[in-house]
């Protein structure tokens, strides 16, 4: 995809080019944010679903260029953090800046800034996939020359080209998550928030994907990613953060966190294993009769 970076200079949301030094900031300020405000900003984030608190006080600051990877156990609160830091999810306290702006009190130059890959979260699959892209290519106010040039190169990237003008619905899980990436790329951001993007994507998907998220960094762009799988993170990120029970239990550079061991035994002691695996469910081993 090379007629577009993540590094494109544009003006901010409005049309209207920042200034540096606005008063009351603490520094200068870029063309999208205070310069050395982190990608990803989180302080305090706290949600719970009635007695279950699924996030505590959570704080991460993710730096601007990184790859950073977001491990955890089922039930952890890795999706409810990534739906906060987004806007999708309202906090019951805490916030959460992308670039220096605050996702819940200015969302519009937020928003602007970030791609986003929820978990879960249903497209408008009744459109085919050329017809998704340039409905969320216009939401997100694209030119529309530039709409059909990326579409076509998105499409044609990550294998769809073929399916292009099929409807979303009849997308397989793995051709839906691609689709959800190209719908999330289509505006340049200068942030990506991919929950579980390599969930259902075959092995050859997953290489071109992560191609495109290696390209997306060495151009300037930062990318936050869940996932279940130690190896893939540990194959791809430079940063990490450890989240059990809703709090941060280890985060920093990869080999910060590994601390001489791989990631997956580094995560097996942070996190803990139950114990009884070995003498649990004897009855299904076979019978010696």
């Amino acid at each position: 995809m090379s007629s577009w970076t993540p590094t494109e200079s544009r003006p901010e949301p409005g049309g209207q080019p920042t200034q540096p030094g606005p008063a009351g900031t603490a520094g200068p300020v870029g063309p999208t944010g205070p310069i050395g405000a982190p990608a990803l900003g989180l302080r305090g984030l706290s949600k719970a679903f009635g007695a279950k608190q699924a996030v505590e006080d959570l704080d991460l600051d993710v730096p601007t260029g990184s790859m950073f990877g977001l491990v955890g156990p089922n039930g952890a609160g890795k999706t409810t953090t990534l739906s906060m830091a987004t806007g999708l999810l309202r906090p019951d306290r805490g916030t959460a800046t992308v670039l220096g702006h605050d996702v819940w009190t200015d969302p519009a130059r937020a928003k602007a800034l970030m791609g986003v890959l929820p978990d879960g979260l249903r497209l408008f699959d009744r459109l085919s996939g050329r017809e998704l892209l340039s409905y969320v290519g216009r939401l997100r106010s694209v030119p529309a020359a530039d709409i059909a040039s990326r579409s076509a190169e998105l499409l044609e990237t990550l294998g769809l080209a073929d399916d292009a003008s099929e409807l979303v619905v009849d997308y397989s899980a793995g051709m839906t998550k691609k689709i959800g990436l190209a719908c999330a790329l289509i505006h340049a951001p200068r942030l990506l928030i991919l929950d579980e993007p390599f969930e259902a994507v075959d092995p050859v998907s997953g290489e071109t994907i992560r191609r495109i998220l290696r390209g997306y960094v060495q151009g300037g762009g930062t990318v936050v990613l869940s996932s279940h799988v130690m190896e893939l993170v540990e194959s791809l990120c430079d940063r990490v953060a450890v989240v059990a029970q809703g709090r941060v239990l280890a985060t920093g550079t990869l080999d910060e966190v590994r601390a001489g061991e791989s990631l997956q035994q580094r995560f097996l002691g942070l996190v803990g294993v139950r114990e009884g695996g070995s003498e649990a469910l004897a009855w299904l081993r076979s019978s010696s009769v």
